[in-house]
């Protein structure tokens, strides 16, 4: 049996990240491996429960260390209930969010210490990271024109908040170079797919 290989996929909302994810699941699926999709907030059923208490209302006040806690708790069930299981039967999973989210929007956005928010989700996920980290970045707003569904809480928080959160998540590349693959998101969908297929064949045996 192969490997399991985990994917994520970052970056500010409207970056393009959904359109990518399903490109490069149907890219693995037609070479006969098992993928599974994934995302966070809500890649369980307790996760979709938890996320519709962070995100279904942009008047919702939720205090910044709840906040992690809740995205913290999302992730912890879904690294033991999706996520391992997967990899252990070797297929390659895909995220569309995962840790660097937390630690961009909650340290970025949020100005949580990075330091508090790494070690509470690396304590949740019992330090499992993945293999390749695709960071799609885009001036949020550019990106923000792009979304066509109503703003959901983290969505309306605001431009500065939305540019925080981008520099912190190319502050993370920039400190871990060899997982992440940062790629300019103004570039069409079918360039960006290219580039990321052909780089996520290094990955997989």
């Amino acid at each position: 049996m192969s490997d399991g290989v985990f994917i994520s996929f970052e970056g500010v909302d409207g970056a393009g990240k959904t359109t990518q994810v399903e490109r490069l699941a149907q890219f693995w699926q037609e070479r006969g491996r098992e993928v599974v999709v994934t995302r966070e907030p809500g890649g369980t059923s307790l996760g979709k429960r938890i996320r519709e208490l962070l995100l279904a209302d942009p008047n919702e006040t939720i205090t910044p260390r709840a906040e992690a806690l809740l995205f913290a708790a999302d992730r912890a069930q879904h690294v033991e209930q999706i996520i391992r299981p997967a990899l252990e039967r070797g297929a390659i999973v895909i995220t569309d969010r995962y840790l660097d989210s937390s630690l961009a929007y909650q340290s970025g956005g949020r100005e949580l210490t990075a330091d508090d928010v790494k070690h509470l989700s690396m304590w949740a996920t019992n330090s499992l990271l993945p293999r390749r980290t695709y960071l799609l970045d885009i001036d949020p707003r550019v990106s923000h024109a792009r979304l066509t569904h109503e703003e959901d809480r983290m969505e309306s928080a605001g431009e500065n908040f939305q540019q925080r959160t981008r520099r912190a998540f190319l502050q993370l590349a920039e400190a871990d170079p060899e997982r992440f693959l940062v790629i300019d998101a103004t570039q069409t969908a079918d360039a960006i797919g290219e580039l990321i297929c052909a780089d996520s064949a290094n990955l997989v045996e």
